[in-house]
């Protein structure tokens, strides 16, 4: 639940490492000595001229830490600054170069998110993996998103949310949580829609085994998987015209060739770079090098799988804002692990601290940056991350946007419960948001729900970055909601409308024992107070609309509804603290061509697009957010 009374800030050291933590009724903790002690020897302590070498993040306008400069900008031209910025300095990523011969970034930003003036919209809320269809190999695919898309479009949706689409290991042991993935830089193949290939019409696609993957009761990453990179190495080795490929790969750069060539080392070595060899664990050693001159038709197939997902997901993008998710981390032994080892933690994970819905805390599993080295760094494994997942589509998610204020640090000698704090340049992040939101012309909300400090809405809003409602969390009527927010009724980790009113939700948290039956009983009638008055004798699909006209009456900006809800799915996608449940493996019980026409799916839409109706003068269209010329 959000907490919202005034809280008193803890004390922070030279390492960034909060003292102590408030719950989420405002209790006060004391961290460990232990903790912090060893917290402190994983950060490690920054070089005595990091000051002189960390970027600077401004805004036009701002005056600078250095005197006079010169500043070789983005596009080539140089500009001289005294003291100060220019109102008409160019925003983006420059080079300043003091008198005395010192160089450094000079990241320049409008200080708030892109967001068209007046624009409001609803739109789907998607596990894209479980919206499978007739033609789709047993996953939902980009194939599907395409036809989801034309769903929206056509019921006058603005947006489209979708969960996070990158990619993990290609190998065997596929993960199947999308928000743990090898990188946060590149998308999954799993997402491919094989007839959309080409060249995949020259060669034997197995189109009969694939469909027949899709009669299952939960979806198999690892069969899907096998066969889909099976038959993608058959077309690729059986050749096409390269130039369009060889041409988009040459503008991708370093960061391609990174994860290709990880990606093919994983193939040889196993995906957790760490059990390599040692010389291959250097992503700037000759051993690597060596390797991927060696394999280069390896790397390239890897390379090309990206190619072809750039092409598919900008089809199924097309005139939509598509709102991509993007997760806190990633895998440890993953791919930016590997190329940014010396950026990220060792020795500890990010995760939560103990609260009431989890009395031991979370680890999450994934390692979180050092602030200082990722300062040193340029702040470039933040901006890639930032920039690719909003690459093309016109809209971002930050998965728990607080984790740019502060993380919790889980060493990996103890449990969640054993953390702290950890402190990170939240104001040069948020302007980094910012200005790569401006760039793409991306609106940017971020998940703000649990417990969350004070200031951190404050500054979200100074930034144009749209907070999270949900109705499930807030006592407040909708209608008195605030309008930069995305409002939903649940999310993929909380129960759905009709597995939360059939009982369903709670019988399963019954059954993996998530509580006794007193706790569980009480979370559940919480929950539906939230409804508002909905007869007791009702089924379903009159709770959904129930939950869907009371979130309508929201003046937010975006107002989200979850295909689960709309097809009467019981079962959320995730139940957390959960290992023996198969979680984001829940295929919705409706194949991606039957949406049209399924009523639950038409009365949710037909509520939300009634609720937007008042505003007359507002963009409700399914066309994507208006852009600036």
């Amino acid at each position: 639940m959000t907490s919202t009374a005034p809280q008193p800030k803890p004390t922070t050291d030279a390492w960034g490492i909060d003292a102590s933590w408030l719950d989420a009724l405002d209790e006060e903790h004391t961290v460990a000595e232990a903790t912090i002690t060893r917290l402190r020897e994983v950060i490690g302590t920054p070089p005595e001229d990091l000051v002189d070498r960390v970027p600077i993040v401004a805004r036009p306008g701002d005056a600078l830490e250095v005197d006079l400069a010169d500043v070789e900008c983005e596009d080539g031209q140089t500009r001289q600054v005294d003291g100060e910025l220019p109102e008409d300095f160019p925003l983006g990523y420059h080079r300043l170069r003091t008198p005395d011969g010192r160089e450094r970034r000079l990241i320049v930003s409008p200080g708030r998110c892109w967001l068209p003036e007046g624009w409001r919209a609803w739109g789907w809320a998607v596990q894209l993996y479980a919206t499978r269809g007739r033609d789709s190999w047993g996953i939902g695919d980009l194939g599907d998103l395409r036809t989801v898309r034309g769903l929206a479009q056509d019921q006058g949706a603005g947006f489209v949310l979708v969960n996070p689409l990158h990619a993990v290991a290609p190998t065997p042991g596929q993960e199947d949580s999308p928000y743990l993935p090898a990188t946060r830089r590149f998308r999954n193949p799993l997402y491919l829609r094989i007839a959309d290939v080409p060249g995949a019409d020259a060669v034997d696609v197995e189109a009969d085994a694939g469909r027949a993957l899709g009669d299952g009761e939960l979806i198999e990453r690892d069969a899907v998987w096998a066969l889909k990179r099976r038959v993608l190495q058959r077309v690729f080795d059986a050749g096409t015209d390269e130039q369009a490929f060889r041409d988009w790969w040459w503008h991708q750069g370093q960061p391609l060739m990174d994860w290709a060539t990880w990606c093919a080392l994983a193939d040889q070595h196993g995906p957790d770079w760490h059990s390599w060899p040692r010389e291959l664990q250097d992503p700037r050693g000759a051993a690597v090098r060596d390797f991927a001159a060696a394999r280069d038709r390896e790397v390239a197939f890897h390379a090309w799988l990206q190619w072809l997902l750039d092409v598919q997901l900008r089809a199924a993008t097309e005139g939509i804002t598509v709102v991509q998710d993007l997760p806190i981390g990633v895998a440890g032994g993953g791919a930016d692990a590997w190329a940014w080892q010396d950026v990220l933690a060792q020795g500890v994970s990010v995760g939560a601290p103990p609260d009431a819905f989890n009395s031991q805390g979370q680890d999450w599993g994934s390692p979180p940056l050092v602030p200082w080295r990722l300062q040193a760094a340029d702040y470039e494994p933040f901006v890639q991350s930032i920039r690719a997942t909003m690459a093309g589509a016109g809209g971002l998610r930050v998965d728990h946007v607080m984790g740019l204020f502060r993380l919790w640090w889980v060493p990996s000698e103890g449990s969640a419960a054993d953390g702290a704090y950890v402190r990170y340049p939240h104001e040069d992040l948020l302007d980094i948001v910012a200005l790569e939101s401006h760039r793409a012309q991306a609106i940017v909300v971020g998940e703000d729900l649990g417990t969350v400090e004070d200031g951190v809405r404050e500054a979200m809003a100074e930034h144009g970055i749209l907070s999270y409602k949900l109705l499930w969390f807030e006592d407040d009527d909708p209608a008195r909601w605030p309008a930069e927010a995305m409002a939903a009724v649940t999310t993929h980790d909380l129960p759905t409308v009709p597995g939360l009113w059939t009982g369903a939700d709670l019988a399963e948290q019954r059954e993996h024992g998530l509580g006794t039956d007193e706790e569980l009983e009480r979370g559940r009638t919480s929950l539906l107070e939230h409804l508002g008055k909905v007869p007791k004798k009702a089924g379903p699909a009159k709770a959904v609309e129930r939950a869907y006209r009371r979130l309508a009456t929201a003046p937010c900006t975006l107002l989200s509804a979850t295909l689960e809800d709309a097809v009467a799915e019981e079962r959320r996608p995730n139940m957390p603290g959960t290992t023996d449940r198969p979680n984001w493996r829940l295929p919705l019980p409706v194949p991606t061509e039957e949406l049209a026409g399924h009523p639950g799916v038409q009365s949710v839409a037909r509520v939300l697009a009634d609720g937007l109706q008042p505003a007359e003068a507002r963009t409700t269209t399914g066309e994507r957010a208006p852009r600036e010329a």
